[in-house]
């Protein structure tokens, strides 16, 4: 089976990570001693994408949690499937990074960093047939960007052939109030553009606006942010869990969703999202449900699709629904709005099949879309970005840990040169587009 190892890293990373691993647990029929309590065979037939087999029968997460401050860690264990971990796969520091990129990749983060790459191995070479690595981190913290980033360097050097994708949290003020997080999503992009082959972009002003619009809560919390998050991670990873009627990996996803080598930043999105309120007052088709899953208050990256265009996307869909349907209905969708679309990229919505629903609904759909309009997120970190660095803010912290003002030039203009070619191909003509079938 096509094994993946699962990191997640600092105290943004590890609260994710706590939420991924109740909804797989539960999904799977594993309760948190680690035995399998489930009824159908379909949960046991895939387990172990994500599990080892331990003695007894039981299922362990194959999963390692890092973070430079024990309190995070601590909050795990202490968890409703806080003993379901291996305990040498937690590792911890002796200090916080103190939201500083610098910290999490020269200094306290480097300093655990030898345990969390051995531990990291260790799970990689029990694997038969290692398919990837799966990192659930903060760009806006100091140990989730910078040990982050420095794990991603590590991976790339140890397993060149291997897929990284990382579930990466972009900050914004609505959410943290943290002055220097423009600076460590800065310093992050560069290394994520170059060492992984999928980033999904959590935007935390997105995932706000769809808590106090969409779900209509007055005071998001983190769990409530956190709950989101989960919700798109076990959707994206339904077709390596889960067999179905068309199903996919990482390097399958990879091969659909990715053109260019850089352009592989994506647009989540998540349906049903509705209120508790109105729930009970709706009976979800197969249309609402795709037509919800394009709309850009679904989206977990606040960008307008609408201001960019789609060069690729996937759609998963959960749950006893009708292949049929659901193709007619997505081929309508992209008539309809062909101008959101590169046309000289043609099939380029895919589409994966699970007929086993999440838990306590009956039907669900998880979007991924690999849009131009992402860029809005880069433009909008970059334009703060550059409001410190103009002055020179803050950067005393940096420089302090070891780091050279002229790392800071290479990472603005790293995320410029990304931007640039986003727009390239958003207004690339048809006939130079079509240039590769002749």
């Amino acid at each position: 089976m096509r094994e993946i190892v699962h990191i997640q890293i600092g105290k943004c990373g590890n609260s994710i990570g706590e939420k991924f691993w109740e909804n797989v647990c539960s999904e799977h029929g594993i309760d948190p001693s680690g035995s399998f309590r489930g009824q159908s065979d379909l949960q046991m037939e895939r387990l172990n994408v994500y599990f080892n087999e331990a003695i007894g029968g039981r299922f362990v997460p194959r999963a390692v949690l890092a973070d430079s401050d024990s309190t995070t860690i601590e909050n795990v264990r202490g968890s409703p499937f806080g003993c379901i971990y291996t305990p040498e796969n937690l590792i911890v520091g002796g200090e916080s990074c103190g939201n500083n990129w610098a910290r999490g990749h020269f200094t306290v983060g480097a300093d655990i960093f030898g345990r969390l790459i051995d531990c990291v191995r260790k799970e990689a070479e029990s694997c038969d047939s290692l398919q990837g690595f799966q990192i659930v981190h903060s760009l806006g913290g100091g140990c989730g960007s910078g040990l982050g980033c420095l794990l991603l360097m590590q991976l790339r050097d140890f397993y060149p052939n291997v897929i990284n994708c990382s579930f990466a949290v972009m900050p914004s003020p609505k959410v943290s109030d943290v002055v220097v997080e423009p600076y460590n999503a800065t310093l992050s992009l560069g290394p994520l553009t170059d060492l992984a082959e999928h980033v999904f972009v959590l935007d935390n002003e997105a995932l706000y606006d769809i808590c106090t619009g969409t779900l209509r809560l007055s005071a998001p919390s983190f769990l409530d942010l956190n709950h989101l998050v989960s919700c798109v991670m076990t959707g994206v990873t339904t077709s390596f869990r889960f067999p179905g009627q068309l199903n996919g990996d990482l390097r399958k996803l990879a091969v659909n969703m990715v053109p260019f080598p850089k352009l592989h930043f994506y647009m989540p999105g998540f349906a049903p999202l509705t209120s508790r309120e109105i729930h009970p007052y709706r009976a979800l088709t197969v249309t609402d449900l795709i037509h919800q899953m394009w709309s850009a208050n679904n989206m977990m990256c606040a960008a307008d699709p609408a201001k960019g265009r789609y060069l690729t996307a996937a759609a998963i869909f959960r749950g006893l629904v009708s292949t049929s349907e659901v193709e007619e209905t997505l081929a309508s969708v992209q008539e309809q709005n062909s101008r959101y679309f590169v046309e000289w990229l043609p099939n380029n919505v895919k589409t994966i099949m699970c007929d086993i629903p999440p838990r306590g609904m009956k039907t669900a759909a998880t979007f991924i879309g690999n849009n131009t309009a992402i860029q809005e997120v880069f433009r909008r970190i970059h334009k703060q970005f550059t409001a410190l660095f103009g002055r020179k803010a803050y950067l005393h912290w940096y420089t302090g840990e070891g780091m050279d003002v002229n790392d800071f030039d290479g990472a603005g203009e790293n995320m410029l040169s990304l931007i640039s070619e986003f727009q390239q191909y958003q207004e690339m003509p048809v006939e130079e587009g079509m240039d590769y079938l002749s």
